[in-house]
């Protein structure tokens, strides 16, 4: 059995030489994977580790599914591009089936989470000029994270990835996030509002949920003003919160909904659903995407539909998300440089007192667990939706190791670490 490297080994905490080839864009870890099966992976040398974040909430169906794995290789090798100068059957049953389950009447495919954004922030200004309003502006959230195109850039509220990128593009106005009196003081004082984008869990943004109150506020003040209501799902859509949309959790129906990350299970598509007279907006020739809704990524979109349908994937995440968030409350109670655990979902945040993303590096070489770190000083977790109860006590007994060493970790998870063979 392989033992795991010592915080010092030097492939431990710190990450990789960039290659020279590749922009560098990214801190990559000095491990590379071969394989997944489910929630776990392994690397190049056979060791295995248990994923707690899924693709960054991309792999809700875990690694290797073999429905989609199947379901791609049919498709390929029917047809993979047409374009969509043409009728793509698959695209339209996808479409049908994510407006029935969202409330939404029409959709429009792309290839990611900043794509559908785009196609979002595109609505609001079809909107604006349709309401005679020259100088529209959509208010967005303090810590949002909607995407790294310029425009998404600018409706991001993390001033740390909009640096460099100045000068930002205009058309937006901020306030704190689930503060309703000052989005409706911001509203009294800002002529030209028109649309207003909020996520309902702010995962980049340290994992905080919006309180169904707010949300139904939002819902009533879009609704006095004409705003359109645009909700940014592209983390915690599809089954992620526990509900099939995070906004569900509070009963209304926005006017706009932006999707990705899950959706594909790791194939890359992104949506834009739309209800109301937002649905109508568009008409050709003002927007389009290239790839976007082709045969291979909507078939792919259908069969994760049909494994979450058949195996009631949402509500499994909702009790799945309860064991995960009572774990880590009940085996670090009282831990000193715990602030908060929180969550919705199987998406949880375990925010400390002090910086750590030193945390990631170190939770793959002690625990063979794949974390992230988000705002600096939160453990982010996101789970495959598939894992089973023991999966999820594990990961709470190797984060419980992390950040307490030489404590006696109660709950569940392997005494003896993880298993680094590979499957049979």
């Amino acid at each position: 059995m392989n033992a795991p490297a010592s915080p010092d080994s030097p492939a431990s905490a710190s990450p990789c030489a960039a290659s020279p080839y590749l922009m560098h864009t990214y801190a990559r870890r000095p491990v590379s994977f071969s394989r997944g099966l489910g929630a776990r992976l392994w690397d190049t040398q056979g060791v295995e580790y248990l994923d707690a974040i899924s693709g960054v909430a991309v792999t809700n169906l875990g690694h290797a599914h073999p429905e989609i794995a199947a379901a791609i290789a049919d498709q390929a090798g029917q047809l993979l591009h047409t374009s969509n100068l043409f009728r793509i059957e698959w695209q339209e049953r996808l479409g049908q089936r994510l407006c029935a389950l969202s409330g939404m009447k029409r959709a429009f495919f792309c290839n990611s989470g900043a794509e559908a954004n785009e196609a979002a922030l595109k609505l609001a200004r079809l909107h604006a000029h349709a309401r005679g309003v020259a100088q529209p502006q959509v208010l967005v959230m303090e810590n949002s994270f909607h995407g790294r195109t310029l425009a998404t850039l600018a409706a991001t509220g993390n001033p740390a990835v909009q640096r460099g990128f100045e000068p930002l593009m205009p058309g937006f106005v901020r306030a704190p996030y689930d503060d309703i009196a000052a989005v409706r003081e911001l509203a009294e004082r800002t002529p030209g509002i028109v649309a207003l984008l909020v996520e309902p869990v702010q995962g980049e943004g340290g994992v905080h949920a919006a309180s169904a109150a707010y949300l139904r506020a939002l819902r009533q003040l879009c609704d006095e003003r004409d705003w359109l209501l645009m909700i940014d799902e592209v983390q915690t859509g599809m089954g992620r919160t526990g509900a099939w949309f995070g906004y569900q959790h509070a009963g209304i129906a926005p006017d706009v909904v932006t999707l990705a990350k899950g959706l594909g299970n790791g194939f890359p598509i992104g949506a834009c659903l739309a209800r109301g007279r937002a649905a109508g907006l568009f008409s050709p020739g003002q927007h389009a995407s290239t790839f976007g809704g082709n045969p291979l990524a909507c078939r792919v979109g259908c069969t994760v539909l049909d494994v979450m349908e058949r195996e009631r994937t949402p509500e499994r995440a909702a009790a799945l998300g309860q064991r995960l968030l009572a774990g880590l409350r009940e085996t670090l109670h009282g831990h000193p440089d715990v602030v908060a655990i929180r969550g919705l979902g199987l998406m949880a945040g375990i925010e400390l007192n002090r910086r750590c993303g030193e945390l990631v590096g170190r939770a793959l070489d002690e625990q063979r667990l794949l974390i992230t770190v988000t705002r600096d000083s939160t453990v982010r977790l996101l789970p495959p939706l598939i894992c089973d109860e023991g999966q999820i006590d594990d990961i709470v007994a190797r984060v419980a190791r992390l950040l307490v060493p030489r404590a006696a970790v109660s709950g569940g998870g392997r005494a003896g670490g993880p298993d680094p063979r590979p499957p049979s």
